[in-house]
């Protein structure tokens, strides 16, 4: 069984003062609005509806926190760059995903989610570009796999993976779909490091989890 199938929802807080003690180990999920953050944590931790997918980009406008155990959390992070909600309200969360990447003290690793076929956007960079300054470990998740045949995934990740040097910083890049699971595996033994957890010994040739 996954580390990742006892996720349960905790919280839900417009900023860090909400967030509880800051103590043990957080990996959080960052991306812009429209890059399948919520469909991506659903298939990860196997439960159809813990994060709210929704038709309409940027409804998580709150920091919501999963639960593991009582030393582990996963953070799902307010989406950037693509909603239609009103300027002060976009303001407000912006702030709160700001100030919780750069105070919370037991964030330990960043997944910054993004569209296969636009990786690296100027918001993308500006995230990665302030982990890497904060010697902060980033997994550069490329998103909606299934929308290209596997030479074209190959191709983008060769190409993601290359501009992904350029960060100067511990950064890596994974292809992945939460429809069909490609790249599930590689996803939770880069998770299973960051939160200390045993990882599988062999996955290479394990079937994707439906």
């Amino acid at each position: 069984m996954s580390h990742y199938s006892h996720a349960k929802f905790v919280l839900s807080a417009p900023d860090i003062r909400h967030l509880g003690a800051d103590q043990g180990v957080e990996v959080a999920f960052a991306g812009r609005s429209n890059a399948g953050k919520s469909s991506a944590l659903n298939r990860i931790t196997r439960q159809k509806g813990l994060a709210r997918t929704s038709k309409t980009p940027g409804r998580t406008q709150l920091i919501n926190v999963f639960e593991l155990d009582s030393d582990r959390r996963l953070i799902d992070l307010p989406g950037y760059g693509f909603a239609q909600v009103p300027v002060e309200m976009k303001k407000k969360w912006q702030r709160a995903l700001g100030e919780y990447l750069q105070q919370r003290k037991s964030l330990k690793g960043l997944v910054v989610l993004m569209d296969i076929r636009h990786p690296f956007k100027d918001l993308d960079q500006e995230l990665i570009h302030w982990a890497v300054n904060s010697k902060l470990p980033v997994l550069a998740l490329l998103t909606k796999a299934d929308k290209l045949k596997s030479g074209q995934r190959k191709a983008q990740l060769l190409m993601a993976r290359e501009a992904s040097l350029a960060f100067c910083g511990d950064v890596t890049v994974h292809a992945f779909s939460s429809l069909t699971g490609v790249g599930l595996e590689n996803v939770e033994q880069v998770l299973n490091q960051w939160f200390g957890l045993p990882s599988k010994q062999d996955t290479s040739d394990i079937a994707p989890a439906s």
